[in-house]
């Protein structure tokens, strides 16, 4: 499909670069031939702070802004900071997108998050069931930020004719991940506790739950890669949906991460722990039908995730 907006010449900002996918959103724009890749640190920039936000935007006057920046967390800690969760990432949206607007930005393009949806849509999960039932409510303060997110893109887009968009990634796993057993999520958990076994001399993993519900996941560089094109192709009120497309049950994740690290098993399941959501898959559809599909295989992203993390244990997230 024809580019409807190019990134020749142009200074991007990417809010949230330290974050894993703000980071492959900034190595992947290294290759389009922008003027300028934008970034900023908690130190020079406070996206809460309105005014700070509203300085920086009009002292820099990017031509197009990435909202990858968000506070994010596990079950705990969404649950025992609800306040922190709905107010920062409303305050990082909202300080962001009217400063955007204040100073012309041409395109913007903000990131959500698969717990927008419904806990109990109907499978795959395609963008029109948003706000169709009840949210998953060990996170739904975070749900609700980025919901609000999605609608302020919409609401400027419809008052102020802006180009403004938004794309919901399913769940994603690669270099920069949070490696901490308390808050990562399922991939680098497995990982750290593939390695831990390996060392100690064991030769398989326990398994919270039956193994047998369905996740999808995707690599961040490919999440990377497919946000750059929403951003150059994509120009429409409705959010978009980025996925690998297809989903596989936890027990055969972790086999194969047992698998690539060296562990010939067996895999031992705790029933005692809770399997959580049976299956959670979201449509790709839309997306694939702009001409965007993945290109890293989940072996090979595993294997390299795992090789990243045993070359950057010092600087990857433990604790």
């Amino acid at each position: 499909m024809a580019e409807t907006y190019s990134l020749d010449g142009k200074r991007v900002f990417v809010a949230g670069h330290r974050g894993m996918v703000g980071a492959a959103i900034v190595e992947r724009l290294k290759s389009e031939n922008c003027a300028e890749i934008l970034t900023a640190g908690r130190a020079e920039l406070n996206l809460i702070n309105q005014s700070d936000v509203d300085r920086w935007m009009n002292d820099q006057k990017p031509d197009a802004v990435i909202v990858a920046a968000a506070k994010v967390g596990g079950i705990f800690a969404n649950d025992a900071y609800p306040a922190d969760f709905l107010y920062d990432n409303l305050m990082i949206e909202a300080n962001l997108i009217h400063a955007a607007y204040k100073t012309n930005v041409e395109k913007l393009l903000f990131l959500g998050s698969s717990c927008i949806y419904p806990k109990f849509a109907d499978q795959p999960i395609t963008e029109d069931a948003l706000l169709t039932g009840a949210l998953e409510p060990t996170n739904e303060w975070y749900a609700i930020a980025k919901i609000a997110g999605i609608k302020l893109c919409q609401a400027y887009r419809r008052q102020h004719d802006l180009d403004f968009i938004s794309a919901m990634p399913t769940n994603l796993y690669g270099p920069n991940d949070n490696f901490d057993l308390k808050n990562s999520h399922v991939i680098p958990a497995l990982i750290r506790k593939a390695l831990a076994a390996k060392d100690a001399g064991e030769t398989g993993i326990e398994v919270w739950g039956t193994g047998t519900p369905r996740r999808e996941f995707l690599h961040v560089h490919d999440c990377a890669d497919a946000l750059v094109f929403l951003l150059k192709n994509y120009s429409g009120h409705e959010h978009v949906n980025v996925g690998y497309g297809e989903d596989i049950p936890i027990g055969e994740i972790a086999s194969l991460i047992c698998d690539i690290v060296g562990l010939p098993g067996p895999l031992k399941f705790d029933t005692s722990k809770p399997d959580g959501t049976p299956r959670k898959l979201m449509s790709a559809d839309k997306l694939r039908a702009m001409g965007w599909k993945p290109s890293i295989s989940l072996r090979d992203g595993l294997e390299g995730t795992i090789d990243w993390f045993l070359k950057n244990q010092d600087a990857a997230r433990l604790s």
